[in-house]
């Protein structure tokens, strides 16, 4: 199985590729549990949630992976419960980023903030460029700092595109 993160920053077109990349690749796409949770919940999230977030994001990450497919295109994982908490909160609970380590994820596609328009959906919450911008480094700084696998997406939408096709044909020959 070839795990395939989409992460950065919100409104950035992470869920749009991951459908790009799994209808031009198969696999399965995992989707964000977090937007489900918001939706049901009806309000704001607090610190409180944050583990029941990330628990929501693994279980359905684990029934992806139970079903063994070449492909397994993540919309998001817990980078994004760590950074989102730190960013809302001031604080992330320190099992976050040991659950995450404990995983496999073979490569990071990191979509830039620049390029795109920010949309408002009533989730989001980041719409200024600068707060984008901290977010995209963030996630930069995690992925560096852990070792893994990335590459860094940008530009309009064709070129994201682009530059996504040709990092998985890069890293995967696919």
């Amino acid at each position: 199985m070839k795990v395939v993160v989409l992460t950065g920053p919100e409104s950035v077109g992470k869920s749009a590729l991951a459908v790009h990349l799994q209808r031009l690749h198969g696999g399965l796409l995992c989707g964000e549990y977090v937007r489900d949770f918001i939706d049901e919940q009806q309000r704001d999230t607090t610190l409180a949630d944050i583990p029941a977030i990330a628990r929501g994001q693994l279980a359905r990450e684990d029934c992806a992976r139970a079903l063994d497919p070449e492909w397994l295109w993540l919309d998001t994982h817990l980078l994004s419960n760590i950074l989102w908490s730190d960013v809302l909160f001031g604080s992330s609970p320190a099992w976050l980023n040991e659950a995450l380590l404990h995983r496999r994820y073979d490569l990071h596609l990191l979509l830039e903030p620049d390029g795109v328009p920010w949309v408002a959906d009533g989730q989001r919450c980041q719409p200024d460029a600068t707060d984008r911008r901290a977010f995209f480094t963030a996630c930069c700084e995690w992925l560096e700092d852990k070792g893994q696998h990335y590459v860094v997406v940008g530009g309009g939408w064709a070129e994201r595109q682009a530059q996504a096709e040709a990092a998985i044909s890069r890293f995967f020959g696919a």
